[in-house]
């Protein structure tokens, strides 16, 4: 390739008057500039500010709201701080039918019937994932506007069945970031840039940046991200998250516009461990059209099972590589070790993984490949409802629009993908082997034999880098590759905060671990409690030391 492309380049990264008029449908597009505001956003209090599903939940049963008044609230702070106030633009369309689907589980609930901790619960869904109702499924992209699905992602079926609200389609990175060498995290064609809630010249990371940005800054209750590499587990770093990268397959990706089945996911972003455990457990399940999932398994109930310690769980640290990046996130990740400690696991340092950063060309290749089939596999699936049938199509609609769709950067990695030839060459063949060998067999799962470990932990990432749309994203690397590539299950946690700016820490192990890493996760957040609400200054603090 002409350039290194790095996973960090690729994954990391008309104001409405009232609530009732959020509910019309798809928000209003404005100029894209990512300039911050001049001074501090005027942010007053809200009354469910930092609540949690348990917490709303208790309130509809006591009768002090309903699914129809915690949607009327979430949309009018949606109102007052996505487009207005701070503008953070992490929300790309609000559902016209929130309110009625509010009033039937509302309903539902008077007659005694609830359908589980979900019922009632407002829900934010990335822009990538499928629903067949009067919002669009877009990626972010303007080719896709009124491309409707045929049928909701199968996903988006759960949720509805564990009543579940849906509130409306969150901001991303325009194709999930696959589409430019030099991108600038979440920004997209329908919904300009993103801006990170702790400071907003900062970069909310992508793919799934506006449902970390909109999370975070107490839009919505939770929300569902999808993940690549670092899609999920990035934004909920940059945003002070928890967010979970599930094992390959245990959520369905039917009805997720692709990049690549090797390695696409959805995954939970909460403020919360439980919360994040609570959704995880309504997405997961078999679909038999993916070939996907495992026996349904109730997280969060296994959680609250768990002892509160660690005592006896072997956690052990993969130095080499992973740290280094970011001195702030080191300091950080360092101080959770001792916390670790303290809760009575054993741990193993270093313990590190020999192969990592041998697999940087080989998944590069492999994501070409497999974006190109599975893209025009999802396109050709959308039947009359879109004239773009293939990546070649989308290709020459952003020539066509470049003011509107390329004003900052290219499209060299849909060129790059448009070139490649079909999933039965060689080269595609031996870069898969390749990446599936050394993440796994010689990877994660030979130093977690050797060492005999229960996960292993590293930082997620640094601290938030300012938005860039001269020269698109920069700073330290991560962590989520080998564990995204491996299909490998990831869960990051905060674990504390430098001039303001969040950085997690990520957990990750063997394919359906998720109940320890959960564990684990769940035991230093009750212990550190780093989760810290989003105060939008205009600019990050620099005076301050943290």
């Amino acid at each position: 390739m002409a350039a290194r492309v790095t996973r960090r380049t690729l994954f990391r990264y008309g104001a409405l008057g009232s609530a009732a008029a959020v509910v019309a449908g798809a928000l209003p597009s404005r100029a894209l500039t990512a300039a911050p505001s001049p001074a501090p956003a005027d942010v007053s209090a809200f009354e469910l500010d930092e609540l949690t599903i348990a917490d709303l939940s208790r309130r509809m049963a006591s009768g002090a709201e309903t699914a129809r008044s915690l949607a009327h609230k979430y949309l009018a702070r949606i109102d007052a701080l996505d487009r207005r106030g701070p503008e953070l633009r992490a929300v790309l369309e609000i559902n016209p039918d929130s309110l009625a689907i509010a009033d039937r589980l509302d309903a539902e609930r008077k007659a005694g019937k609830a359908r589980g901790p979900l019922h009632g619960i407002p829900v934010l869904l990335k822009d990538n994932i499928g629903t067949a109702d009067r919002m669009n499924t877009t990626a972010g992209s303007l080719a896709l506007l009124g491309a409707t699905p045929l049928a909701d992602a199968f996903l988006v079926g759960k949720l509805r069945d564990a009543g579940a609200v849906i509130l409306g389609k969150t901001n991303l990175s325009e194709w999930a970031n696959f589409r430019s060498t030099h991108s600038s995290s979440g920004w997209s064609g329908r919904g300009g840039q993103c801006r990170n809630p702790y400071a907003l010249d900062r970069n909310p990371s992508g793919s799934s940046s506006g449902s970390g940005a909109a999370i975070s800054a107490n839009l919505c209750a939770v929300a569902v991200g999808s993940e690549t590499d670092g899609s999920i587990v990035s934004p909920s770093n940059n945003c002070g998250l928890v967010g979970i990268k599930p094992t390959l397959g245990l959520v369905s990706r039917t009805g997720v516009v692709p990049i690549a089945h090797s390695q696409d996911t959805a995954g939970p972003m909460a403020r919360t461990v439980t919360d994040a455990a609570i959704l995880l457990t309504a997405l997961a399940g078999y679909d038999p059209a993916d070939l996907s999932g495992r026996p349904a398994m109730d997280y969060a109930a296994e959680l609250a099972k768990a002892p509160k310690g660690l005592d006896g769980l072997r956690i052990g640290v993969p130095r080499k590589k992973l740290f280094g990046q970011s001195p702030a996130a080191d300091a950080l990740v360092e101080a959770a070790l001792a916390d670790l400690k303290k809760l009575g696991a054993v741990i193993v340092d270093p313990a590190d993984i020999a192969t990592l950063g041998e697999t940087d060309d080989s998944e590069f290749e492999v994501l070409l490949y497999e974006f190109k089939a599975d893209l025009n596999a999802y396109l050709a699936g959308l039947g009359a409802k879109t004239p773009y049938k293939t990546l070649k199509d989308l290709i020459r609609f952003n020539e066509e629009n470049r003011g509107r769709e390329m004003p900052y950067f290219g499209q060299e990695i849909f060129e790059k993908a448009e070139a490649k030839g079909p999933l039965t060459d060689q080269a595609y063949l031996d870069a898969l082997e390749k990446d599936l060998r050394l993440t796994r067999k010689e990877g994660i799962d030979k130093t977690m034999d050797e060492n005999k470990l229960d996960a292993l932990v590293a930082p997620t990432s640094g601290p938030a880098s300012l938005i860039d749309l001269v020269n698109g994203d920069y700073g330290p690397g991560g962590s989520s590759s080998f564990p995204a590539i491996a299909g490998y299950p990831d869960i990051t946690v905060p674990c504390g905060e430098k001039w303001g700016l969040p950085v997690g820490m990520s957990i990750f192990g063997r394919p359906w671990s998720e109940p320890v890493l959960l564990r684990i996760a769940s035991a230093y957040e009750q212990a550190t409690r780093h989760r810290r609400s989003p105060k939008f200054v205009p600019t990050a603090d620099l005076s301050v030391r943290s």
